[in-house]
């Protein structure tokens, strides 16, 4: 079974799964007609629809991808489910766990599959470098470190409109939260957060630390005002594991180093993360295999946004799980 999908949006970011080679993309809508007939001609897209809500209608869509902005996400995730199609939804869902809750009951309600779109998490390597935790390479974890940035966007950019729920945390920390959680097999204990300031009122920098279960510690920066940056690190007691832009693996190489600075590179492959979103995603709706990333995974991720941003508000640290 091939899903039939239909791109709820004419972003950019379309074009990762567009280029795959995994799906069939038989439908694009657009808030404007002239828009996604152009967009769909350009890309061999069979059918335009002028709105959301046609593209919802369409008897002929099996799945929906969300890639709108952030604010936007779980109102038209809920849409779809409640029309009958499946849903991948870009990355971040929301940072408001009970929004993200409330779209997963409408899922489980509807028996449709619901997904966050955090195409890294598919890539073998990060499996590769918890495989390598999990063995004692680097003897007992201690800390994770990660790290993305960017500059240069334009003053109307999305990323920087505080009423879309922009911001580098939003944006790229995302990242940051899930590869740190994914390192330590665990949620966090507690987490601070410290901002700048940008754009339309939103962070631009934000620097942040976690504690998790087992006594391990995590920090991360992220932000959209600094040379662009992009790695992931697991420390140990008795080595570390490098991984340099983990979040597109475009190279795949996992560099374990070791106290006499000697280090072995673990090639895991290349591989498309886009692609291997979409083969997960449709073998859940088949019931071939779970989704990877469910309504535990995507619940955790917006509880450690949420306790973040609180963190910042408060000016002390928050444990995600405080009401």
């Amino acid at each position: 079974m091939t899903l039939r999908w239909g791109l709820l949006s004419t972003a950019n970011i379309n074009g990762a799964l567009l280029t795959s080679g995994q799906g069939e993309f038989v439908a694009v809508a657009s808030r404007s007609a002239e828009r996604a007939e152009a967009y769909a001609r350009e890309r061999g897209i069979p059918r335009a629809h002028g709105s959301y809500e046609a593209l919802l209608g369409d008897p002929e869509v099996d799945a929906v991808y969300v890639p709108l902005p952030n604010s936007m996400h779980v109102e038209w995730s809920i849409r779809a489910l409640e029309a009958g199609k499946h849903v991948l939804c870009e990355k971040p869902m929301s940072r408001h766990p009970a929004d993200v809750e409330r779209a997963f009951d409408v899922a489980e309600r509807s028996g449709r599959v619901l997904m966050e779109a955090f195409m890294w998490r598919h890539h073998p390597q990060l499996e590769r470098a918890r495989e390598l935790i999990a063995e004692g390479t680097i003897g007992t974890l201690r800390v994770v470190r990660a790290a993305f940035s960017f500059a240069g966007r334009p003053a109307d950019d999305i990323r920087l409109q505080r009423a879309l729920e922009g911001g580098g945390l939003m944006d790229v920390g995302s990242y940051c939260i899930s590869g740190c959680r994914a390192l330590a097999g665990a949620e966090p204990e507690r987490v601070y957060g410290e901002q700048v300031l940008g754009g339309a009122g939103v962070d631009v920098a934000f620097a942040a630390t976690m504690r998790f279960p087992r006594d391990v510690l995590a920090t991360f920066d992220c932000g959209m005002s600094y040379v662009p940056r992009d790695e992931l690190e697991a420390v140990g007691d008795e080595g570390s594991l490098f991984l340099d832009d983990p979040w597109h693996g475009r190279e795949a190489v996992i560099e374990v180093r070791r106290p006499d600075r000697s280090t072995e590179r673990v090639e895991t492959g290349a591989a498309n993360s886009y692609a291997l979103e979409l083969e997960n995603f449709e073998a859940a709706v088949r019931g071939d295999a779970p989704a990877l990333l469910g309504r535990e995974d995507a619940v955790g991720q917006a509880r450690a946004i949420a306790a973040l941003y609180r963190s910042v508000d408060e000016g002390r640290p928050i444990d995600p799980k405080e009401r």
